[in-house]
């Protein structure tokens, strides 16, 4: 069985049964429960969710894109400042990061100010973060492979608008 084909299924569509994963990928299904489950063993597969759109609902929530500047620690390098950050609750990625700035961070919470204020208390507090630098997301136009299309115009796969 075609591992990268199996994993690009259930990333895009997580929702499918294990007899409709077989007979889109030609196995038995047998086969495929086997390699989901050693999948989830061996953390390849780290957990289903699913994508909503919060801008559809009356929750208020607010979002951010944050960049830290983090000196790196003796033996651990950013090991330990990025446990420290994914470690609050708030925060729903971490990422190592190339370029101008060391980890990226995206948080969540119930308003901009609230974001602010972690950001502010919580983050920029921890010992070896120089800097931050916070961008608050407006809208979300695309998230994990799935477009966020308002009511007033939707976006076809090649990226033209249907409303035209």
């Amino acid at each position: 069985m075609a591992m990268e084909q199996l994993l690009e299924i259930l990333q895009d569509q997580a929702t499918l049964t294990t007899a409709q994963l077989a007979a889109m990928l030609g196995e038995k299904e047998e086969d495929v429960v086997k390699a989901i489950k050693k999948y989830e063993k061996e953390g390849v597969i780290k957990g289903y969710q699913a994508l909503i759109n919060w801008e559809r609902t009356e929750v208020p929530r607010a979002t951010a894109l944050i960049e830290l500047r983090v000196s790196p620690q003796k033996d651990t390098g950013f090991d330990e400042i990025a446990g420290r950050v994914m470690n609050f609750p708030e925060v729903e990625s971490v990422y190592l990061m190339s370029g101008g700035y060391d980890l990226a961070v995206t948080v969540t919470g119930k308003t901009m100010s609230d974001i602010a204020m972690f950001v502010s208390k919580r983050l920029a507090t921890i010992d070896g973060v120089l800097s931050t630098a916070t961008h608050f997301v407006l809208t979300k136009y695309k998230d994990g492979g799935v477009v966020f299309a308002s009511d007033y115009e939707e976006i076809d796969e090649r990226g033209s608008n249907l409303c035209d």
